[in-house]
Formats: C-alpha cells, sequence, structure tokens
C-alpha cells in the first residue's frame, strides 16, 4: 500500500485542501514552491503511462480538480503549474498517478 493509499484510507495524517469521491488534494510534505498540494485519484494508476481510455473521465476530473485547488488557493489570477511525473527519470517518487499543483512565486522554465 502506497503513502498515498493511506492517506485516502486516514491511515496517516495529511493536510487535505479539498476531496470527492473521485479524488483527494493535500499538502506535498516536500514542497517544492510556496504552495505544493497533491490531486491524487482514489483510484490505484500506477502512473499516466498505465491509465487507460477508461480512465479518462477520472484523469479530466483531476485536471478540474487542480483548477479548484487553485482557485481555492488564491492562485487564479497570479498563476501555477500542473506537473505529471512518469517514472524514475521524470521525477516519480511514489507510485501511485498524481498531479502537483505549485505556485505562490514565479516558476522558471524550463524547471528541472
Amino acid at each position: 500500500m502506497s503513502i498515498f493509499e493511506k492517506i485516502i484510507a486516514r491511515q496517516i495524517p495529511a493536510r487535505i485542501v479539498a476531496e470527492t469521491d473521485e479524488w483527494i488534494a493535500f499538502h506535498d510534505i516536500q514542497p517544492q514552491a510556496p504552495v505544493h498540494v497533491l490531486v491524487v485519484p482514489k483510484k490505484v494508476i500506477t502512473r499516466i503511462g498505465e491509465a487507460e481510455d477508461s480512465d479518462a473521465l477520472l484523469l479530466g476530473a483531476l485536471l478540474l480538480g487542480a483548477k479548484q485547488v487553485a482557485r481555492s488557493l488564491g492562485l487564479l489570477d497570479s498563476g501555477f503549474r500542473v506537473v505529471l511525473n512518469h517514472g524514475r527519470d521524470g521525477g516519480e517518487t511514489v507510485p501511485h498517478l498524481h498531479v502537483h499543483v505549485l505556485g505562490g512565486r514565479p516558476l522558471g522554465w524550463p524547471p528541472g
């Protein structure tokens, strides 16, 4: 069971920002920006490259969840970044698909 599954099951605490039947959003414990929230599907999909066509509605719900989180944290006007990591070279550290919402400061390009 991944750390995200334990957070979803309320086995370990998290600073939850928002939640629906499909996903949960909480602050990252190792933030890379002043605002760094993860939007995590409750259905386990290991990584974006393993999502199926049948996951299309859930994937859309995750992006709309990222927008909801950004709005609730006051990032819509100033801007924010949405990131999905896939695999070791992509920066993936937890094998459970999740969307990073980063903001609260100017974010440089290219990243990493």
